[in-house]
């Protein structure tokens, strides 16, 4: 049985109030995202931020690239068969998280970026408890034909996304802000003049506020 792991920041002082899970992108492992923790947690002081590597290494991105699943064609077939195909695994990881910090589930925030964002929504969307909000940079919906049929609860959502993206090119951003829409999913977007695959200081400040509205109401 494949079991996650990566990097973490615990709370800064006393127990977890909030879970946020990270989801690097393709080729990135858990150290990419954990960054992220350090900018957002002095405002989010009782929050544990947890960035596990995926469970499939890639042998030619060297010791550290990961990947959610395999990413060859590159289109839309290829995105639903492979989140679907891990997202047990990622859940069972939610999970163990949740109990070992003994945290509701309704304090759980998933913020993923490319891939990342893939699984980020695939799961969150699906969870039979609603987690508290999830944040996609630089991605895309994995089956949107299939979201109003499969969806399980309705989260907010918050998508950045460059304007310049030359891996997800920033239409991605607006299939998927309405598929979310049409499914009654509450989803906000901010595109990003200028910025290409990758995470700017505006984005991280709009993502860190979306958080403190969400989850930082006891922290």
């Amino acid at each position: 049985m494949i079991e996650l792991d990566g990097p973490r920041r615990e709370p800064q002082g006393g127990s977890a109030h909030s879970l946020v899970v990270l989801l690097h992108g393709y080729g990135a492992n858990g150290e990419d995202l954990i960054a992220l923790a350090d900018a957002w947690q002095d405002c989010l002081p009782r929050t544990v931020f947890v960035s596990p590597n995926a469970p499939e290494r890639l042998p030619f991105a060297g010791a550290g690239g990961f990947q959610w699943f395999p990413l060859t064609l590159r289109d839309p077939g290829e995105y639903i068969r492979g989140a679907v195909a891990v997202a047990p695994i990622l859940q069972r990881f939610i999970d163990a998280q949740l109990a070992r910090y003994r945290i509701e589930p309704h304090r759980l925030a998933l913020v993923g970026f490319s891939q990342g964002t893939m699984m980020a929504l695939h799961v969150g969307l699906r969870r039979p408890d609603a987690p508290a909000a999830i944040v996609g940079f630089s991605g895309v919906i994995a089956g949107p034909d299939r979201l109003s049929a499969e969806l399980a609860c309705r989260p907010p959502v918050q998508l950045i996304h460059g304007a310049a993206d030359e891996v997800i090119p920033v239409e991605a951003c607006h299939l998927t802000r309405e598929t979310l829409a049409g499914a009654g999913v509450p989803v906000e977007w901010h595109i990003r003049p200028g910025v290409g695959h990758g995470i700017d200081p505006a984005g991280l400040k709009f993502a860190g506020s979306f958080l403190v509205e969400h989850i930082g109401a006891r922290s």
